[in-house]
Parts: structure tokens; C-alpha cells; sequence
């Protein structure tokens, strides 16, 4: 080894840049999709625990979900004009002027309706052309009509920086419009926001009318007030009427840069809407002039409010119209039934807080936010892996996501339509994702603080879910999981050597020996201590398996390597040896007598009464015949049979069974449970993947064998399961494979079936499907260790994004004759070091440690 430097500063500012540069140019489109692929295309727009509300693919505003519950299709108001939305004015010298609604067209799906209003904005003029091109979390829409002098592209985001939760975690939506003049004659512009003041109104209060109308309430004499403070004008949304402990409760606001250099004009009413009067009265007053006159009177519940921003514009000139959504909703009771306050609002004491404070600082943060989808995009990664890596981290801005007021984060295991899925942060669904950890590990760590310091109980026992309000020991649910369980031991040694931790890990050392030794009790999971689960073991398919079986089994024996781990490092010699023999002996066991020669199955294997189960084994939503049990997997080969083995690869554990058994079984998966097409497939359960769409089966009996009544799941598809798979597939080095799985999956979300940024489960935005991270992980062969401050990349040359959770950037990695060139950049935070490796070479040992920080790149010539 020779020549290792730290270099300095290798990135230029590009704050003079920002001043003049459109946003959307600077902006790489990962995906493009055409007017054909636009119809279920959502991409949220807010902040890690805020709530958020969606940009449509035409360019709409959608699914209104900041008042602390899921609100899909959900707009604010009854299905019509009133829906929030945004509109153009142009004016060419000597013509008339035009007024459009800023989307695009209605799809011809939507056209029928019993009254003539399928869809919010269905009488508004709209834009003829639309597509949508993004980079997640930056949402572009295109716009263009025949008609208009003018092409405008719609950018929508919010800040997404790995490392800061704080400011990824603003509730805003940043809307810009790039307004391009494409004649050859100056011409005036102006774009207004319009918003009914629909504080009160979550979407669960309504009533019907005589048609049957869907009638959201809540608002109560609400009040829209004109503000000017500093850099920002706009329109402040508040209710001095509404319950103040409701969750619906809290302040919005529509707001503008004051620089902006054009004229501002609002309204904070408008004629009241009997008979749709009120979006009449806008419509007029905006057409005429391009400029809005203020009411002298509020009217209605639920006022609108506008705020417009008017300019002229050269001929070919291109210029940006920017406007900023801010809320504040500080009550939640998610699956609590006591108010718990959002982490956000005590950043801020309310919307308008919001905007004061973020408005000057929100240029460098997109400016970083900019430099994360760039670095991750310049990557080698293929584009399959960055699309689904990138996209389902909108599920941590989802309502599938909150932080109370503490800091600490919990999720839903998904969102329905109208309420969360599955509470409780459940474990055996967590245990997938790797998204939390590797981008945000303070975050991470707070769920295992839940996990260990509350849901944890002084036998050892864990609730698979937590209640809130949080009490120390008592997850407030009965039944251990075998795969959650310990796949939170795995997760804490995950995120103990990324953050490098030691106090965490003395904080919560007993408890994690007490949740691995709970698999030791008399008829518990492994109740003869011999190295293998032939208890009865209630796991994420939402029943128990009877007898040893891989999924439990794996995530076991990674449990036990972990533990061992954790014990060397806290000189627990005992526990050490104990977790190292117990290993060695199940791994044998488990290749002896489940491996088939192809994959590995489940041996089923009863107790002789439900004496002889643990108290705390069995949820009740299993069999009821615990002689001959029903929801079985048996000899089926099952999707993610090697979940642990995925896991260990991921921690950096190394096979937990025979290497050559672990890639024979991957390509059984591939070969028995694909599916070209679902047109021949039976599912008597929930359809995720239909008609041509190829996937990858829960299970499949390839030699027979498969029970009367299987457990539930095996005929679906879920992505966060192949994910699962492929991924495993890719560190066994079946590239091929593992890419085309990866692939399919995002080939099922393409904007016309299937929404991007919304991979389902039980539920929209399924936390599972963040397992999708670790393609990035597999590809990159990334393992640090904040605990042993050692870095390790793949020795294939390329170039690869990575992130610890604390710090990011890109490691180029070259070869030179025999050897290598390695460049390790560090974009964010700090990255501190005692070693490098390359593949398996051999480690390179600095002599001093090297502290790599923000702005710096650490060279080094790689000698083999």
C-alpha cells in the first residue's frame, strides 16, 4: 500500500449557479413516462413524519394526508371544481388573454360519472399534452397545448438529505413553476394557488346528500389571513373554532418568495358557493387581468384563498414561479388512544413558523438534496436498482411514518385508503427494510429502543407490536414473534456498527441476551437448546409454523452469530461460547435435514398439547388443530426462505449455512416460483401481480406435497418478498436473475397500473419494500463498521454511491495493471477510518487513523 491522501475540497459551490439555473435542468430523469403511463402516478411531497400531500402525474395535487391520517383520493372536499389546485394566466399583446387549470388531460377512464363530476377539476380548461419524468423525491410535470403561448414544467419536491432527519423532515411541498415563453413577443404570466381553508376536515368526518355525495366536515368558521413577514408573503390558514385536541386541528399555509419579481395579489375569500359560485367568482376575476382583488368579506366554512404571482416575460425568456405548502398538525393518535404530539411540531409553532424559518435555508438544502440523487445516479448501479432503491423511500415520508414528540420513529406496517395497517412497528415486517438504517441510523436506533427498551419484557418476551403510549416492558400485545424477534438482534447489531455506539450497545446488552435467550425457555422455540427452532414459531405470514423450518430457522442461526459478535466485544465469554456453539450446531443440522438438494423445506413437528407451548407463542389466527395444523409450508419452497441468510449478507456476518446450498437454493426459487405471466396462476387470496405481469410466487410444491390449507399467503406476490430473493440473488453472484426480478417488480409500477412510489402489501407504502435498499448494498458490496472503523467495497471498477446512515458519497474504484485506484468521497458527514478493503483482498491498515470529512476525498493506491 502507498499513497494514501486526503485531499481537499473537490466539490465547487453552486450557489451561483442556483440564481440563474432552472431547477428541472439540473435535475437527471431516472424515469420518463408518456401521457399513456400518467393515470396512477403520486409521488408525495413532505416530510419524514409530516404527512404529505402527492403531486399527480397531470400535474394535480392528490391524496391530501397532512392531518395525521392516510386520505387516499382524498382532496379536501366533495369531488368537483372546489379541490385545491393551481392556474395559469397568459396574455399576449393585442390577443386575449387564456386561463387554464395547470394539469393535464382527464383520462378517458374518468369520463363517465352518475352527475358529471368524476374527478376534482373536471370543468377547469387544461393543458392537451402531459408527461411526467422524476428522480425521486423531485417530480417533474410537462405540460404543453397548441392553444397556450407558453410550455410549462411543474417541479415538485421536498428536502431529502441521508443523515439528517431533521431536514428531511419539513413539512413543505416545494412547487415550481417553469414557465418557458415560446413565441416571439412578450407576453404576461400569471399563477395563482387556490386553496379552500379546510382545517377541521381529515376526510373521516362526512355526511351524505341525497345523491349520496361524500361530504367531508369539520370546519368551523375558518379563517384565511394575509401575511408579509420578511422574504414571505402568503395566506395563513387557521380555526379558532375547530376542537383544539383534534387531528384535524392545526394551521396551513399557501406562501411565496417576496423577492419574487413580479407583482403578488390574494384573496382570502370569494363569493360564497352556493351553486359553485365561489370558483366562478375566481375564475373571473383571475382572467381578467391575470391579478386577484381581495373580498371584503370571508364566506363559507371552508374560504378559499388564492395568491397569485404575476410577470412578464421576453420572448423565448424562461422564468420560475415558486410557491411553498406548509402545515402543522400536532395531534396524533395513530393506534393510541391518548394524544401523542408529532416530533415536527415541536420544531415549529406553526405553518407559517414553518416557512419563516426554512425559506432562506431551503436553496442549500435542495441544492444537497441534488448532490444525494446525483451521486446515487452517476453510480455504476444498474437503473433497475437505483428506481427501486430511490422510489420506495417515498414510503418514509408516507403516513406510514410518524416520530412523536421525542424524536423517536414508528411505522404502520402500511396504510389503507383511510386508516393505518397493522400497528405497532411490527417486527417480522421491519426486519426487511434496510432504507431506515443505511440513510437515517439515528432514526433506526430509536426503533430499537422501543423494541428493546419497551416492547421487551423482563422474561425476554417482545410483542411483536407496541402500543403507545410507550410503558417500559410491555409492548402491550401477548405473542412473540420467532422471526421479529430475532431479527431485532440482527437489526441491533446492524445499527450498533454502523453507528459505531458503544453506549448503546452497554445500554441494551442484557436485553438483547434476554430476547435471543427467550428462544431457550421450556417449550419455547428452542426449548432443547440445541441450535434449532422445532417450537411452535407465530412469524410474519400471520400464523404459526410447527417444527424447524428455514425462514425461522436462518433468522436464528443470524441471531446467534450476531450475539456472539456482541458478546466478544463485551467480554461475555460465556455468552459467546454458548451463541457459537449453538450456531455451529444448528447450521449443520439445518444443511443436514432441511436442505432437499434444492431448496430448503419445513419439517413439520407437533407438540403433544397446548401444554407443551410457551405461554406467548401463538396469536390465535393459526390452525386450531395443533395435532395435524393447518397454514403450513411443508415441503414447499418458499420465496424467502434465506431472509436471515439476506440479513447476515447485509450485517456482514458471512453464510450462516453451506455457500453452495444457499445459491442452489436461490436458483430453486427462480426456477419453481417465477411466473411469465399470472394468465394460468390461481390465487384465492389477494392479487398484487395479474394478466402478463411476471413475478416471483410466495411458494411453489414443484415435487407435490403442498397441504390442504397453506399458509395463507402462498399464492401472492409481494415485492417486498422478492426483493428478498433477488437481492439474495445478486450476492451469490446470479446477476442475471437478480436484476430481472428486480425489474419486474418495477415494471408492475409503471404510472398506468400501478403507482411508483406506492409498492403494496397489506397496504399502500409497505415497509417491507424498503428491503429494496439493499440492491445498492449487494451491488456495491458495501460493509462499514463505525465499531472497528473499517470500510469494504466490491473490487469490481465503478463507480458507488454509499451511505452508513450518518455520512455519504461515492467510492470510484479503478484498476491499474494489478492493481487499484480507489477515490472515497465523502458529500456528507464524516467518515472515520483505521482500514480499506477491496473484495476479499486482503485489508489495507492505515498507520494512522484517517478522518475523511464533508468536502474531502481519501486516495489510495491499492496494492494487491
Amino acid at each position: 500500500m502507498k499513497n494514501i491522501l486526503i485531499s481537499g475540497i473537490f466539490l465547487l459551490s453552486s450557489s451561483l449557479f442556483a440564481q440563474t439555473a432552472l431547477l428541472s435542468e439540473k435535475i437527471t430523469a431516472l424515469r420518463k413516462y408518456d401521457s399513456e403511463h400518467l393515470l396512477r402516478i403520486a409521488l408525495p411531497l413532505g416530510g419524514i413524519g409530516t404527512g404529505t400531500v402527492s403531486l399527480g402525474g397531470s400535474g394535480e395535487l392528490r391524496d391530501w394526508e397532512v392531518m395525521n391520517v392516510p386520505a387516499k383520493g382524498y382532496s379536501t372536499v366533495t369531488t368537483g371544481n372546489d379541490a385545491p389546485f393551481f392556474a395559469i394566466y397568459t396574455r399576449k399583446k393585442d390577443e386575449n388573454p387564456i386561463t387554464k387549470a395547470l394539469m393535464g388531460p382527464i383520462h378517458f377512464s374518468d369520463y363517465q360519472h352518475y352527475e358529471g363530476r368524476s374527478v376534482d377539476h373536471h370543468g377547469l380548461p387544461r393543458f392537451r399534452d402531459a408527461s411526467f419524468e422524476t428522480t425521486y423525491p423531485f417530480g417533474i410535470v410537462n405540460l404543453s397545448d397548441k392553444t397556450m403561448p407558453v410550455k410549462v414544467k411543474v417541479v415538485g419536491y421536498n428536502p431529502l438529505i441521508p443523515g439528517d432527519a431533521d431536514a428531511s423532515g419539513i413539512p413543505v411541498a416545494i412547487l415550481k413553476y417553469e414557465v418557458e415563453n415560446t413565441t416571439s413577443d412578450e407576453i404576461e404570466v400569471s399563477i395563482s394557488g387556490n386553496i379552500r381553508n379546510f382545517i377541521g376536515k381529515d376526510g373521516r368526518k362526512h355526511r351524505s346528500d341525497w345523491k349520496g355525495d361524500y361530504i367531508p366536515l369539520g370546519a368551523e368558521e375558518n379563517k384565511n389571513e394575509y401575511r408579509s413577514s420578511g422574504n414571505i408573503q402568503g395566506i395563513y390558514m387557521y380555526s379558532e373554532k375547530v376542537d383544539k385536541d383534534d387531528a384535524a386541528w392545526g394551521t396551513f399555509a399557501l406562501s411565496t418568495p417576496a423577492e419574487n419579481d413580479g407583482n403578488i395579489s390574494y384573496r382570502t375569500s370569494t363569493a360564497q358557493n352556493s351553486w359553485s359560485n365561489g370558483i366562478l367568482d375566481f375564475w373571473d376575476d383571475f382572467s381578467a387581468d391575470g391579478m386577484l382583488t381581495e373580498k371584503e368579506k370571508q364566506v363559507d366554512d371552508d374560504p378559499m384563498a388564492s395568491l397569485a404571482v404575476h410577470k412578464t416575460l421576453k420572448a423565448g425568456e424562461t422564468t420560475t414561479f415558486t410557491f411553498y405548502l406548509t402545515w402543522h398538525f400536532p395531534n396524533r393518535y395513530s393506534w393510541s388512544k391518548e394524544k401523542l404530539r408529532n416530533y415536527y411540531t415541536t420544531q415549529y409553532t406553526n405553518a407559517w413558523d414553518v416557512i419563516e424559518k426554512e425559506a432562506d435555508r431551503l436553496p442549500e438544502l435542495t441544492e444537497k438534496t441534488l448532490t444525494f440523487v446525483n451521486a446515487l445516479l452517476s453510480s455504476s448501479y444498474p437503473d433497475v436498482i437505483k428506481e427501486a432503491a430511490l422510489f420506495n423511500l417515498s414510503t418514509l415520508r408516507s403516513q406510514t411514518v410518524f416520530r412523536i414528540d421525542d424524536g423517536k420513529m414508528f411505522g404502520w406496517e402500511g396504510v389503507m385508503d383511510r386508516f393505518g395497517s397493522c400497528f405497532g412497528s411490527c417486527t417480522h415486517v421491519w426486519n426487511y427494510e434496510q432504507a431506515t438504517a443505511f440513510l437515517f441510523n439515528d432514526l433506526a436506533k430509536t426503533m430499537r429502543e422501543v423494541e428493546f427498551g419497551y416492547a421487551l419484557n423482563e422474561y425476554g418476551h417482545m410483542g411483536f407490536r407496541t402500543n403507545l403510549p410507550l410503558k417500559e416492558s410491555s409492548s402491550g400485545i401477548a405473542v412473540a414473534a420467532a422471526d421479529g424477534q430475532m431479527g431485532t438482534i440482527m437489526k441491533f447489531y446492524r445499527d450498533w456498527q454502523l453507528s459505531g455506539d458503544d453506549e448503546f450497545l452497554e445500554q441494551y446488552w442484557s436485553k438483547v441476551k434476554a430476547a435471543l435467550a427467550f428462544a431457550w425457555i421450556e417449550n419455547g422455540w428452542d426449548g432443547d437448546v440445541d441450535g434449532v427452532m422445532e417450537g411452535v414459531q407465530h412469524n410474519t405470514m400471520d400464523v404459526e409454523y410447527f417444527g424447524p423450518n428455514p425462514q425461522m430457522q436462518i433468522w436464528y442461526l443470524g441471531a446467534l452469530r450476531a450475539a456472539e459478535e456482541m458478546a466478544i466485544y463485551m467480554k461475555d465469554k460465556s455468552f459467546a461460547k454458548k451463541c457459537n456453539k449453538l450456531y455451529k450446531r444448528g447450521s449443520e443440522w439445518t444443511d443436514a435435514n432441511l436442505f432437499n438438494g434444492e431448496y430448503y423445506f419445513h419439517k413439520i413437528q407437533t407438540p403433544e398439547s397446548k401444554e407443551e407451548i410457551a405461554k406467548g407463542l401463538m396469536a390465535g389466527m393459526g390452525t386450531k388443530n395443533i395435532k395435524n395444523p393447518d397454514f403450513q409450508l411443508a415441503t414447499g419452497c418458499l420465496v424467502d426462505q434465506l431472509v436471515g441468510q439476506y440479513m447476515a449478507h447485509v450485517i456482514g456476518l458471512g453464510y450462516l449455512l453451506k455457500e453452495e446450498h444457499v445459491k442452489t437454493a436461490l436458483e430453486s426459487i427462480q426456477k419453481y416460483n417465477k411466473r411469465e405471466s399470472m394468465f394460468e396462476h390461481f390465487n384465492n387470496m389477494r392479487s398484487y401481480a395479474m394478466g402478463d405481469e411476471k413475478a416471483l410466487l410466495m411458494a411453489s410444491w414443484p415435487h407435490g406435497g403442498r397441504p390442504k390449507i397453506p399458509f395463507p399467503y402462498w399464492s401472492e406476490v409481494m415485492t417486498g418478498f422478492e426483493y428478498t430473493a433477488a437481492i439474495g440473488m445478486l450476492y451469490e453472484g446470479m446477476e442475471q436473475e437478480g436484476l430481472e426480478n428486480i425489474k419486474n417488480i418495477r415494471d408492475r409500477y409503471d404510472g398506468q397500473k400501478r403507482n411508483p412510489f406506492d409498492e403494496a402489501e397489506c397496504g399502500h407504502h409497505y415497509a417491507r419494500a424498503m428491503a429494496s435498499w439493499a440492491g445498492i448494498l449487494a451491488e456495491s458490496g458495501f460493509l462499514y463498521s463505525g465499531v472497528s472503523k473499517s470500510v469494504k467495497f466490491t473490487d469490481k471498477p465503478g463507480e458507488y454511491f454509499w451511505s452508513n446512515g450518518n455520512a455519504w458519497g461515492i467510492c470510484s474504484v479503478a484498476k491499474a495493471g494489478n492493481n487499484y485506484k480507489v477515490n472515497l468521497k465523502v458529500l456528507h458527514g464524516k467518515v472515520v477510518l483505521d482500514s480499506f478493503q477491496l473484495g476479499s483482498n486482503k485489508p489495507l491498515t492505515f498507520k494512522n487513523t484517517r478522518t475523511i470529512h464533508e468536502g474531502e476525498n481519501l486516495e489510495i493506491d491499492y496494492e494487491l
